[in-house]
């Protein structure tokens, strides 16, 4: 295979960033809920995995924080932009109401801040208030129109609010009218104890709440309604690509779950996936599946369950020029100009 030209734009749509100033102000503006946050988990995790985790985070608060670091590191990557996220730790679903209207804001502010450090090599994605569905309407403004930001974050859940939530349907159709991104990463698992050893919580837990997230969407018909919304996934969809069969056969057989005008499998074709998969099987799977259009690079940047080598990734995977250039530059160029 030749290698695709190396001139052309490299983005990574998934990196992260760290606020520490931020997490500061949150832990004295309420230092109870802080602290059962940290409890919880610890319980999720384990005691094991989380006596891993620090010292890995603490390595990497350079390039979580600097934007000369970050710049650095994409150089060394091969990577021209990327698009910033906070680290889901930062989402804070436990806050009120006041609270995580301010923490939400107060990050659109702190990610505009450091991506127009370098506003040539990066693109900034806010938060919004999930667990306070009344209230996000004014924080994806904040984000999208104060802030310039290209989109939001969300987690998979927020205390009882899932994604088919009814009182998140004006929240989907502001963030297809204005055509902004919305990237869904997982923050958590809520099956707790059972995966708090052997880093469960995160190798099998983020790719289930990856699956159960989209599948409320998909099931509950959130994506007929909203045609053009720009959906991006991280960790390549979790488990639901794989097993996309399955669905599709329950919404043939049980009218429990024909909540969606077509087969399941359809919806993934109007979704894009990054390419934190870890397996070039599997990266050739998700694009059988989804479609070379659907996939965007991703490397879960700086942590130790991300991608080094995102572009290496990608090019070692076997597949055709055409496909790797889409997926390193063409399909994220694309969801940014069609806003």
């Amino acid at each position: 295979m030749t290698a695709p030209d190396e001139r052309m734009p490299v983005t990574d749509v998934h990196a992260h960033l760290l606020l520490p100033g931020l997490h500061a102000e949150v832990e004295r503006r309420d230092s109870a809920g802080v602290g059962n946050a940290a409890a919880l988990d610890l319980r999720r995790n384990g005691a094991e995995s989380q006596a891993v985790s620090g010292p890995m985070v603490g390595a990497r608060i350079p390039k979580l924080t600097q934007v000369g670091v970050r710049l650095a590191s994409m150089d060394a990557q091969g990577v021209d932009r990327q698009w910033v996220s906070v680290s889901p730790n930062h989402f804070y679903p436990w806050a009120n109401e006041q609270l995580a209207v301010w923490i939400a804001q107060e990050t659109n502010r702190l990610v505009a801040e450091h991506v127009a450090a370098a506003p040539d090599r990066l693109t900034g994605l806010g938060v919004v208030p999930l667990q306070h569905p009344s209230r996000i309407l004014e924080c994806v403004d904040d984000a999208v129109l104060g802030r310039g930001l290209a989109g939001v974050e969300i987690s998979s859940f927020a205390g009882d609010v899932e994604l088919s939530d009814p009182r998140l349907e004006p929240f989907w159709s502001r963030a297809e009218e204005l055509g902004a991104v919305v990237f869904l990463h997982p923050f958590g698992c809520s099956l707790d104890e059972r995966l708090d050893r052997f880093y469960l919580a995160n190798t099998v837990g983020q790719p289930v709440e990856n699956a159960v997230a989209l599948s409320h969407l998909i099931f509950a018909g959130v994506l007929d309604r909203h045609p053009d919304l720009k959906l991006v996934v991280a960790h390549g969809g979790g488990y639901l690509p794989t097993a996309i069969g399955r669905s599709d056969h329950a919404w043939r057989v049980r009218p429990d779950a024909h909540g969606c005008a077509h087969p399941p499998s359809s919806y993934l074709r109007h979704i894009w996936f990054d390419t934190v998969v870890h397996d070039p099987l599997a990266l050739r799977h998700l694009i059988e599946v989804v479609g070379a259009s659907q996939v965007v690079l991703g490397s879960d940047f700086p942590f130790d369950m991300g991608l080094d080598d995102p572009v290496g990734t990608v090019r070692g995977a076997g597949l055709s020029d055409d496909v790797a250039r889409r997926i390193l530059s063409e399909n994220a160029a694309a969801l940014l100009e069609a806003g």
